[in-house]
């Protein structure tokens, strides 16, 4: 980021929004905390704000030149905030409304990446109602083992790897505390990766290594013994190819800002992308912060160059109405 730049964004006054009502309200709340931080440890104009206390439909704008977004989950992922924000003419962090709704969504990001060419898991979707065929019928179809999560929800919450018809009610009932519309998945066997990206530009690919079955809850926010590797076994025309189908995914989604696609490395050493976060954690455990730091840098350096994308990209967005 260029010296003018940094001088706008000191002149700036700054709102993070942190927290909300979402099932992921307290790792939001961290990342928020984070947030703040940085900017305050460079003297910005900087105040939180938290929709479960705050109504932001009837929340005074007129003060606030930018909002930095780290709203995991429900209201803060889903097009929900950006389209509160869109309609004051606020500039934010992260994807627009229509690219939130779409990638919030695993299946129907699943969908675009399929039509697209993007390589993700073969799956079906399943209602709380049901109302389709059974369970074991439609996991025959997928074939074991197959991965149940709610289809919009984030940091792992309600995810369960099914090895046996005798689990799927139980994985079921788990992924329906967090949604009524359920993804069973065909679960990639090898390693897992992460690539986060600012704006189409990859910040260095992370292989998570944990002890866990699947990259949980706790493996992603609580065990400390989870592995965050940037050193590789993998050749680089592996490596590349794992960085080059996330990148993709990014581009058909048409998120922009901050994001980390979640990736699966099978056996053969092929990439499947399994989904994208348009905001991911901020937290000193988090990995999008982690990449940022191994590219050099720190965390009010990443904070500070989301909210200069965010100027950038609200101008470009005035400009083409303008022209419109």
């Amino acid at each position: 980021m260029n010296q003018s730049q940094e001088a706008e964004i000191a002149a700036r006054r700054i709102v993070v929004l942190a927290g909300g009502p979402s099932a992921e309200r307290m790792i939001s709340l961290q990342s928020g905390r984070a947030v703040v931080c940085a900017l305050q440890s460079r003297d910005r104009r900087v105040v939180e704000v938290d929709p479960a206390v705050t109504d932001l439909e009837t929340f005074d704008w007129s003060p606030v030149d930018l909002v930095f977004n780290a709203l995991h989950g429900s209201f803060g992922e889903d097009g929900g905030v950006q389209q509160i924000l869109e309609a004051r003419g606020v500039p934010f962090t992260g994807s627009g409304s229509l690219a939130s709704r779409l990638t919030f969504s695993k299946s129907a990001s699943k969908v675009r990446m399929l039509q697209c060419g993007v390589p993700t898991p073969k799956f079906a979707v399943v209602h709380r109602g049901r109302g389709s065929d059974p369970l074991p019928q439609i996991a025959a179809r997928i074939g074991y083992p197959l991965v149940i999560k709610p289809d919009q929800q984030g940091s792992s919450l309600g995810v369960s790897l099914v090895t046996e018809d005798s689990e799927l009610d139980a994985a079921f009932q788990r992924a329906v505390e967090f949604g009524d519309c359920i993804v069973l998945e065909s679960a990639v066997i090898g390693t897992e990766w992460t690539l986060a990206a600012i704006d189409n530009d990859p910040l260095p690919l992370i292989q998570i290594r944990t002890s866990h079955t699947l990259f949980d809850f706790d493996a992603k926010y609580v065990d400390d013994a989870t592995e965050h590797c940037f050193e590789f076994d993998a050749p680089s025309s592996v490596t590349n190819g794992i960085v080059a189908a996330g990148l993709e995914a990014v581009r058909i989604l048409g998120t922009t800002g901050l994001v980390r696609v979640d990736l699966m490395l099978d056996h053969s050493g092929r990439p499947w992308v399994l989904e994208v976060n348009t905001v991911p954690g901020l937290t000193d455990h988090s990995l999008a912060p982690k990449a940022a730091a191994r590219a050099g840098m720190t965390m009010s350096d990443l904070c500070d160059r989301l909210l200069a994308g965010a100027l950038a990209a609200h101008r470009g967005e005035a400009s083409r109405r303008r022209a419109g």
